[in-house]
């Protein structure tokens, strides 16, 4: 970019705000825009798929998304976090093999994994507590802590794209099988599968410092490890894949034909409260740059009013 092109911090963080927080459209239509929404089940003060989804969706209330999902063309899924995303999107991170865990499973777990899948196949949209009843697996223990062994399998199962969540059920996740096309495993494809969703993953929170993006993409490099090589590729040729430019000593990278430096970037001097999770507060050190204080959950509660009119709580769960 040439220097009289190159955007301020302040624009920056303008631009930031204005594309996060756009004007409240449908669900359907807020989700496809952002391209994921992550998901946390703590409550306190509510569930943080429902703290973003309420600044972005027109007359939203509360569970809204768990009500609706079933008509939806959405899935719940493993992508960068855990979270909700457009069905298209799904095919596009399968098949992605055993998720970390299952590399220490012995023969008798992998047995174990085929019978609850064969299973739920059976028996159609299946809930945890009904193969824990039909298997009585017991526990296992796995990163510090007790673990229901059913669970377990389940999660698993969904992980590697066996299983989808058909519905929730006061909060209980109701599993069922499915079946993904078959893709095409050239090298090109696979190439061009790795820049969709890290396009994805750029798009839902630009701008990035160099460093977050280094960071997004190691957390893609784990939801989806057989495109790991193709997203390490794409790293190292962000700058020919995304506009960037040198801000206050940093580089900063955004999608291609947007312009942070333009006026149309206007922000409102609404009052919003944020989840932890919410786009606009996700990437910690993009937040000490544009407002220079540390975003830290546990700490002395500070109230701090930033441009825009957005407020941020710290020390609370949520922003």
């Amino acid at each position: 970019m040439s220097p009289l092109k190159v955007p301020s911090l302040q624009q920056l963080r303008r631009y930031m705000i204005a594309r996060s927080l756009f004007k409240p459209t449908s669900l359907l239509r807020a989700i496809a825009r952002m391209g994921f929404v992550q998901a946390d089940p703590i409550r306190a003060p509510a569930r943080a798929q429902d703290l973003i989804l309420a600044h972005r969706v027109k007359d939203y209330r509360v569970g809204e998304l768990e009500r609706r999902y079933p008509r939806l063309a959405i899935e719940e899924a493993f992508f960068i976090n855990y979270g909700f995303l457009p069905s298209e999107t799904l095919s596009l991170l399968h098949p992605r093999g055993a998720p970390p865990a299952w590399d220490a499973w012995d023969a008798k777990m992998q047995t174990r994994a085929h019978e609850v899948l064969a299973f739920v196949c059976r028996h159609g949209p299946t809930y945890p507590k009904d193969v824990q009843a039909h298997f009585d697996h017991g526990r296992i223990r796995r990163w510090g802590a007790d673990l229901n062994v059913s669970n377990h399998l389940l999660e698993g199962l969904h992980y590697r794209g066996l299983l989808r969540v058909a519905r929730r059920e006061g909060g209980t996740r109701v599993y069922q099988t499915v079946e993904h096309p078959p893709r095409d495993d050239s090298p090109e494809a696979r190439l061009v599968r790795a820049g969709h969703l890290l396009d994805m993953v750029v798009q839902l929170y630009a701008p990035l410092p160099a460093a977050s993006l280094v960071y997004v993409c190691r957390l893609l490099s784990y939801g989806v490890p057989h495109l790991a090589a193709e997203v390490r590729q794409l790293k190292e040729h962000a700058k020919s894949r995304y506009a960037h430019a040198q801000v206050d000593g940093l580089l900063w990278f955004w999608p291609q034909g947007e312009n942070p430096g333009a006026v149309r970037h206007q922000v409102d001097d609404r009052l919003r409260f944020l989840a932890p999770f919410d786009p606009v507060v996700w990437d910690r050190r993009r937040f000490q740059l544009f407002w220079s204080w540390e975003y830290l959950c546990g700490r002395p509660h500070k109230i701090s009013s930033v441009a825009s009119g957005v407020m941020w709580r710290r020390g609370y769960g949520f922003g």
